[in-house]
């Protein structure tokens, strides 16, 4: 299977990125089947091979999830929704809820404890 992936170069501490089509069991650095793309994360610059990731991409390519997330704010696949982002929203939300429940119910606790108080002197 071809991969649509990152290829990391650059120096220590200061990586950039190829974006690359290579076969899924090569390795990160080996040598691509092809060179689609640049994207440097410090300056956030990328620069895309449109009609090659588009050629690519109809041949079956798979993107990795980073080059999804970079194809996607390129313009070339549509954003979806995936799964694993799917469900942490839905976990944040019930935590969410469940913490100002928690609140409210010691917000009513208190004002019930500061009304015996006062009714007591």
């Amino acid at each position: 299977m071809i991969k649509l992936r990152l290829k990391r170069f650059g120096k220590k501490k200061e990586a950039s990125f190829r974006i690359v089509a290579c076969n899924s069991t090569s390795r990160r650095d080996g040598r691509p089947l092809q060179e689609l793309g640049f994207y440097n994360p410090r300056t956030k610059e990328t620069r895309l091979d449109t009609e090659a990731l588009r050629t690519r991409l109809t041949q079956g390519a798979q993107p990795t999830d980073v080059v999804r997330t970079l194809l996607e704010k390129g313009g070339l696949l549509e954003k979806t929704e995936r799964p694993s982002i799917a469900i942490g929203k839905a976990k944040l939300e019930k935590e969410k809820l469940a913490k100002a429940k928690s609140q409210d119910e010691e917000n009513d606790s208190s004002k019930v404890e500061s009304e015996g108080n006062e009714a007591e002197s």
